[in-house]
């Protein structure tokens, strides 16, 4: 017996409307950050064993829109990712950036999956918010940079989506390696 949707307590959405109140369905960042050329990838469908260990410091770029200041921003950070089996944990170095990041993976092959987390500057635009969503991200055949997507809920309840990269920096997380990389990464 079907019931609907309705007498569980959720609202009802009729076809080609959004859960948003501003009337969108949250917003998608296009950029070259998130994907993996098909020269660098393994090709087949199925997973594939994967060929490297993934621990080391890697720089974690991210694009998303700005809903209330109208445009897109990059964040960027230093992290150190630690490889456990088919876990790999993800931190940002603290120093690295006024917000602090993580992410929790499973790697399946050169198909990355997982959750991440975001706490925002406490003096910064988003005042120390807290954000959170689903990454899924392919490895290219190098083990050496990770790219994909982020998706994740939006202060206006709409759902955003936008492109993610770990691109690796060293494979040592010494005490020395990662004190060389605690600061803000310079970029292009």
């Amino acid at each position: 017996m079907r019931l609907p949707i309705e007498s569980l307590g959720f609202g009802a959405v009729m076809a080609g409307r959004s859960l948003s109140g501003d009337n969108t369905a949250g917003h998608e960042v296009q950029s070259p950050i998130g994907d993996v050329p098909e020269d660098r990838h393994p090709g087949a469908v199925t997973p594939q064993p994967s060929t490297g260990t993934y621990s080391g410091i890697w720089l974690s770029r991210y694009e998303f829109f700005s809903s209330g200041r109208d445009r897109t921003f990059t964040s960027s950070h230093y992290v150190v990712l630690l490889q456990h089996g088919d876990r790999l944990t993800v931190r940002s170095l603290p120093n690295s950036a006024a917000s602090t990041l993580e992410l929790d993976l499973t790697i399946d092959g050169h198909v990355t999956t997982g959750t991440w987390s975001e706490v925002t500057a406490p003096n910064g635009y988003y005042k120390g918010a807290r954000y959170f969503g689903a990454i899924q991200l392919l490895s290219e055949l190098t083990a050496t940079r990770l790219a994909g997507k982020w998706v994740g809920f939006g202060k206006n309840f709409d759902v955003n989506v936008g492109p993610w990269e770990l691109i690796l920096q060293d494979r040592s997380t010494s005490k020395a390696t990662i004190e060389e990389y605690d600061r803000p990464p310079e970029l292009e």
